[in-house]
């Protein structure tokens, strides 16, 4: 288990009105797989410590930095929180916090596995199925790949430019649950068994799922009666 390090912030960017991305340098980053997290320490003047976790957002060496030391997390900010507006808005670019990790070996995917992927993100859960996207975007697999992203309406899309251009072999499919924009082929409404893939999944087929409690519940329902094995699927969830 590695210990706590020094992290500058060096970029931040708006995603929705509430959700953002931050870039940052970290000395001595061992590296990290799509789909880890890592925890967070800000530490105030009377020595008062608050720790959150944040999921990585690009494979290791990747993302808006260019450089193998650094990490981009994505933070939503949370109406009354004590850690998320601070870091979402107000942290300034150049000042540090602590992180700890890499953590977590089960919510994990490399380009390495073999067979077709099928990833499904409730609102700001893309962020570490966006690692496993990019991931996946920069492998020379020819593997069919599917997201599933649902949100509630067109504003509340992350990576909404990366995601209106996606790499070969991948298909993106946005679900809205409140408001669809004009022109979409789906009315807006819960995710039903209707928008997984078909046919049912081969053998192979992995399936990672990641939202709030509520959604993962449900998609992984979806997932049982639809003919996916448990364990095909793995699911990360918030709140």
């Amino acid at each position: 288990m590695h210990g706590w390090r020094r992290a500058r912030l060096t970029e931040r960017a708006k995603q929705t009105a509430t959700g953002r991305t931050l870039t940052f340098e970290v000395a001595q980053w061992p590296g990290h797989l799509p789909g880890q997290h890592v925890d967070i320490r800000l530490t105030a003047d009377d020595g008062y410590q608050a720790v959150r976790s944040y999921s990585l957002a690009a494979p290791a060496g990747t993302g808006t930095g260019t450089g193998t030391d650094t990490i981009e997390l994505g933070v939503q900010a949370t109406a009354g929180g004590e850690v998320s507006p601070y870091l979402a808005d107000d942290l300034p670019v150049g000042a540090e916090v602590e992180v700890k990790g890499p953590l977590g070996g089960w919510f994990v995917w490399t380009p390495q596995e073999p067979g077709p992927l099928l990833l499904v993100a409730g609102g700001s859960g893309i962020v570490p199925l966006m690692a496993m996207l990019r991931a996946r975007s920069a492998s020379p697999s020819d593997e069919p790949c599917t997201l599933l992203y649902s949100v509630r309406g067109p504003d509340d899309v992350w990576y909404t430019t990366e995601l209106d251009a996606p790499a070969p072999h991948v298909h993106v499919r946005r679900l809205y649950t409140r408001l669809a924009p004009d022109g979409s082929e789906r009315p807006a409404g819960r995710m039903t068994a209707l928008d997984l893939p078909h046919p049912p999944p081969a053998p192979e087929r992995r399936c990672y799922v990641c939202g709030p409690t509520g959604f993962v519940e449900h998609v992984s329902d979806l997932l049982l009666t639809t003919g996916y094995a448990p364990h095909q699927i793995r699911t990360e969830r918030f709140g």
